[in-house]
């Protein structure tokens, strides 16, 4: 009976091993689990889209729930979180509490037809969500494409919104490509001329001048006073993050508005795109940056954000602008 018994037990072990050897090899489960793994997954849920770099947390799409859509946190390629977190997370130790309306990564301007987008109250204007028109990942490149629209505070549309965000799967850099239509719809649209816009992203607080970050751009100028307010094809910030080098920058295409743009730059973290401030940059109010769109005319905004580990020398800035530029997928 013993016997009998522990023939029984083999075999079972046996079957339970052949199992287990025929499921690892099955080339269906394999195939799952590459395709959990690899290129860019974007995963939809209430509110917002979770969006993941080689099954690594990249950053998240908030499209509802704050006044304009934005991407918060952003992360370096080692997973490094390299914009601020308040006000959306408060207890991050160390970061300034300023500005509450600089809420990761988002496109906006401070005076559209005398509406201020920029800030955020209960008399500001608010980028309002209507549709997605793509939400797809891909082993190379994922694609988040929205319609918004532009809402002044009296409940009127101002201008309707394309933006098509391509997220890049790449060996140790994180790539983001934005193109932003702009469409007047219900008449002339006017933006304003103030510093307050328009691309923009909070960095995280080791970025600042205080904590020894490093500011520069395409043409030669380094820190706030010579980055702020100048025209530039790119723009970088290096920061040392519990010992790691990383740098992040923000390229302006050549098709985009008003290229080469301008820089609202600061030490103190806030790094922006802004193609209409030049009366404060240039402190001359003979200068006017306003643009009028009338109703039906377009204005396109193109912008890639390039997180890096390094410097920008490093990091090859120049070098990756100049693919960008001139059409390249990426300079290897």
């Amino acid at each position: 009976m013993r016997k009998i018994l522990l023939l029984m037990l083999i075999h079972c072990l046996l079957q339970v091993q052949i199992s287990a050897r025929a499921l690892a090899q099955s080339p269906v489960k394999k195939a799952e689990k590459a395709e959990s793994v690899q290129g860019v997954t974007l995963k939809q849920e209430a509110g917002k889209v979770n969006v993941l770099v080689e099954g690594q947390p990249f950053t998240t799409y908030y499209f509802d729930g704050y006044n304009k859509p934005v991407f918060s946190p952003l992360r370096a390629a080692t997973g490094t979180i390299v914009t601020r977190g308040y006000p959306m997370i408060s207890d991050v130790p160390g970061e300034a509490k300023d500005h509450p309306h600089h809420k990761g990564l988002w496109f906006t301007h401070g005076d559209v037809n005398g509406v201020d987008f920029w800030s955020e109250s209960d008399k500001t204007g608010k980028i309002v969500h209507r549709k997605f028109l793509a939400v797809n990942g891909g082993s190379k490149t994922g694609v988040l494409q929205s319609e918004n629209e532009w809402v002044a505070t009296a409940g009127e549309t101002l201008l309707k919104e394309i933006r098509e965000v391509r997220i890049h799967s790449l060996p140790g850099v994180r790539v983001m490509d934005f193109d932003v239509k702009l469409t007047a719809v219900n008449g002339p649209v006017k933006f304003g001329d103030t510093k307050e816009g328009s691309f923009g992203i909070r960095l995280a607080q080791p970025f600042s001048d205080k904590s020894g970050g490093r500011m520069e751009n395409s043409r030669g100028g380094q820190s706030e006073a010579g980055c702020w307010g100048k025209a530039a094809e790119w723009v970088n910030y290096t920061a040392k993050i519990n010992g790691e080098a990383l740098g992040i920058a923000i390229f302006d295409h050549p098709t985009s508005f008003r290229h080469p743009t301008h820089w609202h730059v600061r030490g103190y973290c806030l790094f922006a795109v802004n193609p209409f401030g030049l009366q404060d940059f240039y402190n001359d109010k003979a200068k006017d940056g306003s643009h009028t769109l009338k109703k039906g005319e377009s204005a396109s905004f193109r912008y890639r954000v390039y997180i890096h580990p390094g410097s920008a020398q490093e990091g090859k800035i120049a070098e990756q602008y100049k693919a960008y530029a001139e059409g390249v997928r990426f300079k290897k």
